[in-house]
Order: structure tokens, then C-alpha cells, then sequence
């Protein structure tokens, strides 16, 4: 990894890093001016319509994409993590009920190392393998803890099919429609990387002071946790819900907006357009939706959508339509920020992998701003 920030006399950033470059990545390129996402000189929405979540990890892991042998070998690979270790599973059954499922994630994630017969084999084929084994585990962890929380039992996942088959399998405890586990699918590409956001700098982070890989992760998840990363999509959903009918959007959105309430679902720190993901997400969303009969909740967020563009100017982010989207599918909206970590797992861990390739400990420097000079007095001399 290579610093942009270098031994001589630091420079003072803007308020959070705001265009700081702190890496050169081969991973993700993101053209916020022409709105553009790429992974590994891939179109991610290219590949969003035509490959599958576990074709887009081998990419985002190998950096390219596999033969079809190669491909079957992966895909075994899979297969070889699908059950949760049977302690994780206890430690399951011990969270209270008020834990929320991302205070659950972070601490099972955490121990999964513990149980994890490689835990501190730091080879890249090893670390590959834990990096598989977290993305399938991930998935499991939510479905089992949401199920349990339900007063319900965890549900093994299905050998040969997809992470989003089997996630939707494992947590609503049937099959989903060809259409949905689609629409999940590319919901998953399109979320799984996109450079260096917050819970991914946390990752390389960690990673670089030679941490292992679920202390890494951990970090991640610990970071998506904070609102002000993770969560938007959940709030779109409250939205939704205060909206009720697509007749009153446009009153509720004008209302917030005159109050100075920011929307959720809007606006974004690198595009200066709208979000590429944005178009494929609505489309999916809207075939969900009706396939669902959730027609309802589409046509307010496309309302939501008109207005805030309509009189900001600003425009949607990946959130907005994954809030329908997620709903239509059944999940609960508590579970919408730890599904991002079903997804972003294949990135946080390519980055690791990546920084721990040309690994250089990341140390920035502070502007101080506080006093100088200050004498020290004996206590009972001090006024």
C-alpha cells in the first residue's frame, strides 16, 4: 500500500479525508462525474445483468474471471463451508432479544475465529479459503440469529445454489421465486465493493498492523454499524412506511424538506450524477414489487424520488430502491444494513488480501490545534 500522505511536514485534509487518496487499489474505480462503477475493469452493471455474486468474488479475490474448471473448483469451495460451527450456533442462543442483528454479526463474526481450524495461517491460499468461508457464514449467521429471535430453529442451506438462494432459504425458511433470488443476486454485485468507503478503510486499517482476517472484518462490521454508513436503506423503508400512500409523498417530502430534514436515500460523497447502481436497482425493484404485491411501496419511493430531484436537484443513491426491493422479498427492515455485510464481505476481505500484499502500516498524521506551552503546578498551588 502505498501512502499518499508521506514523511514530510503533514498537510492538513479536509474534514473526513474528503478526496484524500490513501492508496493505490487495482480493486474498484469509481467515476463520480460520468457515473461509472468499476470492479477489476469490469462494468459492475455489466456484470450486475449477466454474472453471479460468486463469479464476481472470484473476480474481486483472483482479479480475474475464471475458466469453467476453475470456476467448479471455487464453487466446491463453497460447498465445503455450509454449515455454521456448533459453537457459534451456542453463542446464537445466547444474545439477549434486544441485541440488534448488527451487534450480532459483529460479535459472532468475531468469534467465528476461534473456531476456524486456519485462524492464524496467514498463506494467501489460506487466507483465500477464510475469506470464502466469511462469505458464506455471514449469510448463515444472519438467517439463523433472525430465526431464532423468531422463536424458530436454523435451517441448513441447500447444496448447489447460489448465497442469495440460500440466504432467502435460510432465513423465510422457503424457496424464493427464480425472479427474486435474481433480483437479490444482483442486488449483491452491485453492493459488493465501492473502494474506499468508510468500513472498507477500517479493514485495511486493521489489516495493516498485521491483524488477522476476522479481527479485519470485525473492524468493517463494527464501522457499518454507525448510521452514517450503514442504515440509510432502513430509513427509507421508515419512510416509506410514515408516507403510506403515493398521494402523500409529494406533501410528507416538501414538509421535511422545508424543516431542513435530509432525505434518506440521497446524495452520495463521490458521484456527482446519479448513482450508477440506481437504474438496474428500480427495475429490479419494481418487477419484485409486482411479482409481490408490493406495487405500493415502489410507486411511493418513485414519488419520493420525483420530488427530492424535483426541487434539490439531488440525486438518488443505492439505498432509495433497495428499501422496496428488500421489503418485497420478505425481509425484515432491521435486517436491510446487515444484508449490505452479506454483500461487501467479498470486498472488505479483496482489500485485505490486497493490502496485506504491498503492506505498509497506515499512520496519517493530526493537525493539532489545542494549547502549547502550559506550566505544570503543583496541585494545591492551582486556581
Amino acid at each position: 500500500m502505498k501512502s499518499a500522505i508521506t514523511e514530510a511536514a503533514p498537510k492538513m485534509a479536509e474534514a473526513g479525508l474528503a478526496d484524500i487518496v490513501a492508496c493505490e487499489s487495482e480493486i474498484c474505480f469509481i467515476d463520480g462525474t460520468a457515473g461509472r462503477l468499476i470492479y477489476r475493469g469490469y462494468d459492475a452493471l455489466e456484470l450486475a445483468k449477466k454474472s453471479s455474486f460468486e463469479e464476481v468474488a472470484y473476480l474481486l479475490w483472483h482479479g480475474c474471471l475464471p475458466r469453467e474448471r476453475e470456476y467448479k473448483a471455487f464453487l466446491d469451495g463453497f460447498t465445503g463451508s455450509m454449515s455454521l460451527p456448533v459453537e457459534t450456533i451456542m453463542i446464537l442462543r445466547m444474545f439477549p432479544k434486544a441485541a440488534t442483528p448488527m451487534e450480532v454479526i459483529r460479535t459472532a463474526v468475531s468469534s467465528l475465529g476461534h473456531w476456524d481450524p486456519e485462524s492464524g495461517n496467514t498463506r494467501l491460499d489460506a487466507c483465500l479459503r477464510k475469506a470464502q468461508r466469511l462469505t458464506l457464514r455471514i449469510p448463515l449467521l444472519i438467517a439463523a440469529h433472525q430465526r431464532l429471535r423468531n422463536g424458530l430453529e436454523p435451517i441448513k442451506p441447500v447444496p448447489g445454489h447460489s448465497i442469495a438462494y440460500n440466504f432467502l432459504y435460510t432465513l423465510l425458511g422457503q424457496e424464493p421465486e427464480p425472479l427474486v433470488e435474481r433480483a437479490f443476486d444482483a442486488a449483491l454485485i452491485l453492493h459488493a465493493d465501492h473502494e474506499l468507503n468508510a468500513s472498507t478503510f477500517a479493514a485495511r486499517v486493521t489489516a495493516a498492523t498485521m491483524s488477522d482476517i476476522y479481527s479485519s472484518v470485525t473492524s468493517a462490521i463494527g464501522t457499518l454499524k454507525g448510521p452514517l454508513h450503514g442504515g440509510a436503506n432502513m430509513e427509507v423503508m421508515q419512510l416509506i412506511e410514515e408516507i403510506g400512500h403515493p398521494e402523500r409523498a409529494e406533501e410528507v417530502i416538501l414538509d421535511k424538506l422545508a424543516n431542513g430534514v435530509k432525505i434518506p436515500g440521497f446524495g452520495h460523497r463521490v458521484y456527482r450524477c446519479e448513482d450508477p447502481r440506481v437504474a438496474l436497482l428500480k427495475a429490479h425493484a419494481e418487477e419484485v414489487t409486482r411479482s409481490m404485491n408490493k406495487r405500493n411501496t415502489f410507486e411511493i419511493t418513485r414519488e419520493i424520488e420525483r420530488v427530492v430531484l424535483e426541487k434539490t436537484k439531488v440525486y438518488a443513491n443505492v439505498d432509495l430502491y433497495t428499501a422496496s426491493l428488500y421489503d418485497a422479498m420478505g425481509l425484515q427492515k432491521e435486517l436491510f444494513t446487515p444484508v449490505f455485510a452479506v454483500s461487501r464481505i467479498v470486498g472488505w476481505t479483496s482489500h485485505i488480501l490486497e493490502q496485506w500484499s504491498d503492506n505498509r502500516l497506515i499512520r496519517p498524521r493530526a493537525e493539532y490545534c489545542g494549547r502549547k506551552d502550559l506550566q505544570y503546578n503543583q496541585i494545591h498551588d492551582r486556581t
